[in-house]
């Protein structure tokens, strides 16, 4: 079991989003994704609010994070407009004095903070040095050779989904690993990943709609707003 007082936990967010541009802080159901993320860790029943950093740059996202009560890092322009290595990316590895950390999406506005929560603390109750988010697909899936990869039911004899196997999928809304390993380019775990490492924690497929796409966005905003 992990002790909370040594595991922070990130939320990073920057405004060079070129696809959708600004969505951080572009208006969203009332509000926007970086205050909606702000609220839900002001909502959590496990994250200490000493613990947690929002990595943040430009003066808009800073803002929006200390209205909210919320401790900052502040992020390099550098590493704001960076897309690698992961050190420079995650420039707080070697700054902030934890063993672990939890990196949380902001992208992900329909991520309920009880889904969060049960997150980390699988990970705290865990012996795993790292753990993944997923969600689980149960459908059949070929690798690009054309070679079914899924364990075909012994019962099926069309592509019935109701006897498949699950596999699961990235879910890339919550991360856990070691702080000390990023110096050496590992995150959560040494690729090629294997068995446990990182653990797998399943999530709700619905609460992982991810924003990288403008219809995506307005898609989220629709379903956010139905949801609240």
């Amino acid at each position: 079991m992990k002790n909370i007082d040594d595991i922070c936990f990130i939320v990073q967010a920057r405004l060079s989003s070129e696809r959708v541009p600004r969505k951080m802080i572009k208006p969203f159901a009332g509000s926007s994704l970086v205050d909606i993320i702000c609220k839900k860790i002001n909502n959590s029943s496990i994250i200490p609010k000493t613990n947690f950093y929002f990595s943040a740059y430009e003066k808009e996202i800073k803002s929006i994070v200390l209205s909210n009560d919320l401790q900052l890092f502040e992020r390099s322009k550098k590493s704001a407009f960076s897309e690698g290595p992961m050190q420079e990316v995650m420039e707080y590895h070697d700054k902030l004095n934890y063993k672990y950390s939890v990196v949380i999406s902001g992208c992900c506005p329909l991520l309920k903070i009880e889904t969060i929560d049960n997150f980390i603390k699988a990970y705290q109750n865990s012996n795993y040095e790292s753990m993944f988010s997923v969600i689980a697909k149960k459908n059949y899936f070929w690798n690009i050779d054309g070679e079914l990869i899924t364990k075909w039911p012994s019962k099926a004899d069309v592509l019935n989904t109701k006897l498949v196997g699950k596999t699961y999928e990235a879910a890339h809304c919550l991360y856990a690993g070691r702080l000390d390993t990023i110096k050496d380019g590992i995150w959560m775990a040494k690729p090629p990943f294997r068995k446990n490492s990182p653990a797998l924690f399943e999530i709700p497929e619905y609460e992982v709609f991810d924003i990288d796409y403008e219809w995506q966005f307005n898609t989220a905003e629709a379903l956010f707003i139905n949801e609240n």
